[in-house]
């Protein structure tokens, strides 16, 4: 990196020391870390597929069914990341216009709706959970159940992380939502 400094906001991420070449580890929370592992083994089953029936012309079975299941787990424990650093889809349009106040009351609204929405998913999940005990995997006599487990996990830490964003823009008095007009973002 020639020993420059990355501005926060670049490519790479954040407030680099000189001469680092991406953020530190002690960035990186559990859900990253899960994310990253369920990504490499994404990664291998579908190069195994791709070896096994390209190269040996003799595909193993159980190999679209498990990376299907392993993208599955990358969305939704990935998710927590992204609400974490609150990189989600969000619609700023309107917060160009309104003031300070009125922006940052329909940002908490949003806070509020978005914890109320996961906590919804989180019970949801639970109840699928408990019902795919007894069904099977098609190739892999394993239970469903692990999956949507893995998703439940996934909307829980979404939850958690929902309702820290919340308490922090609370504390702060401000948001992504609301630093749109501050911060020259125009559409």
């Amino acid at each position: 990196m020639d020993g420059a400094i990355t501005p926060a906001g670049a490519a790479g991420g954040g407030d680099l020391a000189p001469d680092q070449d991406g953020p530190p580890l002690s960035s990186y929370r559990a859900e990253d870390w899960i994310t990253f592992v369920f990504f490499w083994l994404l990664a291998v089953v579908v190069f195994a597929q791709f070896f096994t029936r390209y190269v040996l012309n003799d595909s193993l079975a159980w190999t679209e069914e498990i990376a299907r299941y392993l993208l599955i787990c990358v969305a939704f424990v990935g998710a927590a990341t992204a609400v974490r650093k609150s990189s989600h889809i969000h619609v700023e349009f309107f917060y160009l216009y309104f003031g300070r106040r009125l922006g940052f009351a329909l940002s908490t609204a949003v806070d509020v709706m978005r914890i109320a929405f996961l906590g919804v998913c989180v019970w949801l999940t639970w109840k699928v959970t408990e019902i795919m005990q007894t069904q099977k995997m098609v190739v892999i006599d394993w239970p469903l159940s692990i999956v949507y487990a893995v998703v439940l996990l996934g909307f829980v830490v979404m939850t958690w992380r929902a309702a820290v964003v919340a308490r922090d823009n609370w504390n702060a008095g401000s948001s992504v939502l609301t630093r749109v007009h501050e911060e020259g973002r125009h559409q």
